[in-house]
């Protein structure tokens, strides 16, 4: 049982280590303006949303199902709207 937990551990920490060189790569083309403010501002939407939902709802649980129904009706959203451009030619 405990090669078990070391190997979620050493897992996890890999996956730790992945994050956190993506933030880093992030925040460096963010420097060099290889990167648009738009993107980035629209990829921290999900944190911010959840960051709200934990504030409401006092849970991580709660806050991550309530972070995934938020994204998945505005997901919807622009897709009806989308839709309605796209057949109304606007």
């Amino acid at each position: 049982m405990m090669i078990v937990s070391i190997a979620i551990g050493l897992g996890l920490g890999l996956i730790a280590l992945g994050v956190i060189g993506m933030v880093i790569s992030g925040i460096q083309s963010l420097i060099k303006g290889k990167q648009d403010k738009k993107k980035i501002i629209s990829m921290l939407v999900p944190f911010v949303v959840f960051g709200a939902a934990y504030g409401i709802a006092g849970t991580i649980t709660e806050a991550a199902i309530g972070t995934m129904l938020f994204m998945m009706a505005v997901m919807l959203l622009f897709m009806l709207l989308t839709g309605l451009r796209g057949t109304f030619n606007l």
